[in-house]
């Protein structure tokens, strides 16, 4: 599915947090954008970080060697084999705050290559 594709079925606020989620990863490096029917994957070698749409906002998850406790993290931290996975809830492009831009390019510098 072409990202095009994607936008075209999805809630109309969904293109601009991608975008501003990509501008950031952007200056940090390379970045396989897949796009399928839940959401949007965003991949080195292997997925580390994900777009997926809801009702009111867009969650964004991101996988990280450690616990984050904040109130941006919206959703219980989940261990999985060494590494925590984190989610913060998106309504707009002005939620993607220079925190949540940390953590984002803390998750693509642990994620394998």
């Amino acid at each position: 599915m072409s990202l095009e594709e994607y936008f075209s079925t999805g809630p109309d606020r969904e293109r601009p947090i991608f975008e501003a989620v990509m501008r950031h990863l952007d200056a940090v490096g390379p970045v396989h954008v897949e796009p399928v029917s839940v959401g949007i994957f965003l991949k080195r070698d292997r997925s580390f970080a994900q777009l997926r749409p809801m009702r009111q906002w867009v969650a964004l998850s991101f996988s990280l060697p450690r616990r984050v406790q904040h109130p941006r993290i919206t959703r219980k931290v989940q261990p999985y084999h060494g590494r925590y996975y984190h989610v913060a809830n998106l309504r707009d492009p002005d939620d993607l705050d220079q925190e949540i831009c940390e953590w984002l390019t803390e998750a693509y510098l642990n994620s394998p290559s």
